[in-house]
C-alpha cells in the first residue's frame, strides 16, 4: 500500500499536529513552515538478525529425487526449505498470520514431499493438542504447489502437538510413493489417518477407532499414539496403491486403545491391520524412527523411554519384511547414556552405511553420532569429537539424514540449530554449522538505545539469554551468561547507554539473577541481592528500568516492584500494590521510565487477564520509589488484559509523552500519565479468550521520526483496524495509519517489538519463534 501524500498541509492542521506532539512545526531556512509527511506505507524490506539457530529443528526431509532439494521443521518457528546455491534457508512460514489463531500453526509437527513432483510440499501444523480451557485443538495441512512460496490449508480432524514431547519422531505424514495423493498420518490422540485427495479430507483408519479426551490426554501427559508410518515400496509413480504398510504404535496410546503391539502391518492399504511380533527385549518400548531400505529391509529404533533427550536402553534392529519373512536382527544397543533416536540408512545389505544418533547428549562426553559401513557388524563415533567446537553440537540428537545424492554428506539435528559433515568417510569427519537464516530464537523483550549508541539493541531471549547485538550480520558475542538461559528483560540508560541493566534464569539451576553492564556489555556483574519475590518468580512477565547508573526499580512477575540506589547491594519495596494476579497467571508491572526526565518513571498492570480487574497506571515523581494511581487511567477505563497482550512506551524526546495499548485500544497520555486519550481506529474483533479473537493493540514502539515530520517519534503498533490484523505505523502522532506488514509477512503473530532511534522505518520485533527481524 505505498501511499505517500506530498500535498502541503494545512497551516492549521500543522499547529494542531505540533500542538498535540509536544514539539514545533518544523521551520525552513526562511523561517516559513515546511511541507509536513504524511504516514506513508508499507515496509521495503524484511532481514533476520543473526544468531544462526537458537532453536529445536525437530527434523530435516531430503527429497527423494531431487538432489539438494532439502526442508526442515522447527517446534516453534514453523518452516524453512534449503537453498542449495548461496547455502542458506529460507523461511517458507512467515505468511502464516494471527487471524483465527494462526500462531499455534507456527509449530511443525511433520512435512511430507511428493517424490514424483518436486514443487509439491505438504506441512502439519499445530503446537500443542490441547487448549486452555479444556478442550482439545485439530491441526491443520499446509499445501504448496511451489516449494513453499504460496500455501493453502485444511484443518484437520485430529489434533497436532509440534512443540509437544516427542517431536522429534519420524515424519507423521507420509505420502504413497507411487500414488502420492493418498497420504497418512499418524496422529498422536486419534489414531491413524487416511486420506485419498491430498490433505483435503480425512478418515480415521481401523487400526484403531479410539479418540484421547482431554482427561486422557492430561493424564498421559505428551501422548506419543501412533508415531509413524512406513509403506513397504520404492518405486516412484505409477498411479498404483502401495497395499503393505507398517505402523508403529506408542505404548501410551497403545494401551488406552487396547493395541497389543508397537508395531501393525496392513496388506490391503490400511483397510485392517495384523499385529507384528516383535523381540521381547523391546516390548512396549517406543519407535523414534524407522527407514526402510531400497531392499525392503526396515531399520528400526526402539527406545525404552519416549521424546527428546530420553535416556534409557535403545536397541536397533533390522527387520526382515519381504515376502513375509518377518525376522529381526539386532544391530546395537545402548544400555546407558541418552538413548537413540534418529536413523538413516545408504545403500543395501552387507555394504550398507547406517547412521545412528544418540538422543540425548547434554553435558556428555559420549556418544553422538555412530556410522557403520558393514550393514551395523561394527560402529565407530564420528561426531564426539566436535568437543573442540565448543559444545554447541549437544542437546537431543533426534533426526539425522544421510543425503540420498551423496553419502558422505550426513546432517543431525540438535536443541540449537543443524550440524552437518561432507566427509563421513574419514576417519576423523569434520562438521560444520549450516545454519545460515535459519533463526529460531524467542525473543521476550528488546529495548534499544538512543541514536549514536555503541550497539544495536539488547535482546532477551528464551533459552539463548541476554545479547547485547552489535552488529546485524553477526552472532553477538556480548552476553551475561553463555549457557543455557533464559533473558527475561532488560532497561538501557539513556543519558549514558553503556550502563544496561537485567534480569534472567538460569535453567540449567533454575536460579532468577539480575546483571548490569557499565561498558555496553563487554564486562558484567550480577546483582549482589534480588528483591522481594525475584527469586521465586522467574516469568518474564515483569520489567526492569534504570534512571541513573546504580539506580535499578525491578518488578518481577507477581511481587511489589523494589528499586534499588546502590546496583544492587540492597533493595526497598516501592508502595505499589501487588499486581493483579487473576486465576494464577503470571503477572507483573510494566516499569517505563521517563528519558526527559529521570525523577518521573510510570509503572502499568494492565490486570493479569481477559477476566481480571481493569488496567491502571501508576505515577512516580521521585525516582520510581513511591507512586501514585493515575486517576486519568481509572476514568480511561482501560482494559483488562493478559500481560503478553499489552505494552506501554515513552516518547524519549519529550518528557511525560506515553503510548499504551491494553490489547483493545491506543492510548495517549501528553501530561505524565495525569490524563489520557484513546486513539480511534484500533478494535478488538471476536469475543474474549475465542482462538480467532484478533486483539486491537497488543504491541506498540516507537522510532525515528521521518525527516519533516510533525511529530518526533515514528509510532508501530501491532493491532487490528478494519477487522484486519497487522502492524500498523504513523509518522503524525496517530492522526493518519497506514498498515507497516503485509500478509507475506506475519510471523504467526508479532510479539517484542522495538523502534531504532538511527534509521526511520527500522524496526526491531520478533514472529513466533523466527528470532528478530528489522525492516527498512
Amino acid at each position: 500500500m505505498n501511499k505517500k501524500y506530498n500535498a502541503i498541509v494545512p497551516a492549521l492542521l500543522a499547529a494542531l499536529l505540533a500542538g498535540c506532539s509536544g514539539g514545533s512545526t518544523p521551520l525552513g531556512a526562511s523561517g516559513t513552515a515546511l511541507a509536513l509527511a504524511a504516514t506513508t506505507g508499507s515496509a521495503t524490506s524484511y532481514t533476520s538478525v543473526k544468531w544462526a539457530g537458537g532453536g529445536y529443528v525437530t527434523g530435516l526431509v531430503f527429497h527423494p529425487t531431487t538432489p539438494g532439494l532439502m526442508y526442515a521443521r522447527t517446534d516453534i518457528g514453523g518452516a524453512y526449505r534449503w537453498n542449495n546455491s548461496n547455502g542458506s534457508w529460507t523461511p517458507i512460514t512467515d505468511g502464516v498470520g494471527f487471524n483465527g489463531g494462526e500462531s499455534e500453526f507456527h509449530g511443525v509437527e511433520s512435512i511430507g514431499l511428493d517424490p514424483t513432483n518436486d514443487q509439491l510440499v505438504y506441512l502439519v501444523t499445530g503446537m500443542y493438542t490441547k487448549g486452555g480451557s479444556g478442550d482439545m485443538v485439530s491441526g491443520r495441512i499446509y499445501a504448496s504447489s511451489n516449494r513453499g512460496l504460496t500455501w493453502t490449508h485444511y484443518d484437520l480432524p485430529f489434533p497436532v502437538g509440534g512443540n509437544e514431547g516427542g517431536r522429534a519422531i519420524g515424519e507423521r505424514l507420509k505420502l504413497d510413493p507411487t500414488n502420492p495423493s493418498t497420504m497418512f498420518y499418524a496422529s498422536r490422540t486419534a489414531g491413524l489417518w487416511k486420506s485419498t485427495n491430498s490433505g483435503q479430507t480425512w478418515t480415521q483408519t481401523s487400526l484403531s477407532t479410539t479418540t484421547l479426551t482431554y482427561a486422557q490426554v492430561q493424564s498421559i501427559g505428551a501422548v506419543k499414539g501412533v508415531e509413524q508410518i512406513m509403506f513397504d515400496n520404492s518405486n516412484v509413480g505409477g498411479g498404483a496403491t502401495t497395499w503393505i504398510m507398517y505402523a508403529a504404535v506408542a505404548p501410551d496410546y497403545g494401551r488406552v486403545a487396547g493395541l497389543t503391539s508397537t508395531l501393525y502391518k496392513s496388506v490391503n492399504g490400511g483397510f485392517s491391520w495384523t499385529p507384528v511380533s516383535v523381540p521381547s527385549n523391546v516390548s512396549g518400548y517406543y519407535i523414534p524412527h524407522m527407514v526402510r531400505a531400497n531392499d525392503g529391509m526396515y531399520y528400526v529404533v526402539f527406545n525404552q523411554n519416549a521424546g527428546e533427550g530420553a535416556g534409557g536402553t535403545s536397541y536397533l534392529y533390522k527387520f526382515g519384511g519381504v515376502s513375509g519373512n518377518e525376522s529381526w536382527t539386532q544391530l546395537s544397543s545402548l544400555t546407558t547414556g541418552g538413548g537413540y533416536g534418529g536413523v538413516s540408512v545408504y545403500g543395501t545389505g552387507s555394504t550398507a552405511r547406517i547412521a545412528l544418533a544418540v538422543t540425548g547428549t547434554w553435558s556428555s562426553a559420549g556418544p553422538v553420532v555412530q556410522l557403520s559401513d558393514n550393514g551395523g557388524s561394527t560402529w565407530r563415533e564420528i561426531a564426539g569429537d566436535m568437543l573442540h567446537y565448543g559444545g554447541q553440537f549437544w542437546g537431543w540428537i533426534d533426526d539425522i539424514e544421510i543425503d540420498p545424492a551423496n553419502r558422505d554428506h550426513i546432517m543431525h539435528v540438535t536443541g540449537g540449530g543443524v550440524w552437518e559433515t561432507w566427509n563421513a568417510s574419514s576417519a576423523t569427519p569434520s562438521w560444520d554449522f549450516p545454519n545460515n537464516n535459519l533463526e529460531e530464537t524467542a525473543t521476550l523483550a528488546v529495548v534499544t538505545p538512543p541514536a549514536g549508541a555503541p550497539y544495536k539493541f539488547v535482546n532477551s531471549a528464551g533459552d539463548i539469554g541476554t545479547w547485547v547485538q552489535t552488529d546485524l550480520a553477526t552472532t553477538p558475542t556480548r552476553g551475561p551468561l553463555a549457557t543455557w538461559n533464559n533473558g527475561n528483560y532488560a532497561d538501557v540508560l539513556w543519558s549514558d547507554p553503556n550502563y544496561i541493566v537485567g534480569a534472567g534464569l538460569n535453567n540449567s539451576t533454575s536460579a532468577v539473577f539480575g546483571f548490569w553492564s557499565g561498558d555496553a556489555g563487554n564486562s558484567w556483574s550480577n546483582f549482589a541481592t534480588l528483591p522481594a519475590g525475584a527469586a521465586a518468580n522467574s516469568s518474564d512477565n515483569g520489567s526492569i528500568v534504570t534512571t541513573s547508573r546504580n539506580n535499578v526499580i525491578w518488578a518481577p512477575s507477581g511481587s511489589v516492584p523494589s528499586y534499588t540506589t546502590n546496583n544492587g547491594a540492597s533493595w526497598t519495596a516501592t508502595n505499589l500494590p501487588a499486581p493483579a494476579n487473576p486465576g494464577g497467571w503470571a503477572n507483573g508491572y510494566r516499569l517505563v521510565a521517563d528519558r526527559k526526565n529521570p525523577n518521573k518513571v510510570y509503572a502499568y498492570d494492565s490486570g493479569g487477564a481477559f477476566w481480571g480487574p481493569a488496567g491502571r497506571v501508576y505515577v512516580s515523581t521521585d525516582g520510581g520509589h513511591n507512586f501514585t494511581l493515575s486517576q486519568g487511567s481509572v476514568s480511561a477505563n482501560l482494559y483488562h488484559n493478559s500481560f503478553d497482550l499489552t505494552s506501554m512506551v515513552v516518547n524519549p524526546n519529550v518528557e511525560g509523552d506515553l503510548w499504551l495499548a491494553d490489547g483493545n485500544a491506543v492510548y495517549r497520555s501528553t501530561n505524565s500519565g495525569a490524563t489520557w486519550t484513546k486513539l480511534n481506529g484500533f478494535a478488538t474483533v471476536g469475543a474474549d479468550g475465542s482462538r480467532g479473537q484478533l486483539h486491537g493493540a497488543s504491541v506498540i514502539a516507537l522510532g525515528k521520526a521521518q525527516v519533516g515530520s510533525p511529530y518526533s517519534a515514528a509510532i508501530y503498533v501491532v493491532g487490528t483496524m478494519n477487522g484486519v490484523w497487522g502492524l500498523y505505523h504513523s509518522d503524525d502522532a496517530g492522526a493518519t495509519w497506514a498498515r507497516y506488514n503485509d500478509d507475506t509477512h506475519q510471523y504467526g503473530g508479532i510479539e517484542a517489538m522495538a523502534g531504532d532511534w538511527n534509521t526511520y522505518g527500522r524496526i526491531y520485533f520478533s514472529g513466533v519463534g523466527r528470532g528478530l527481524i528489522y525492516t527498512n
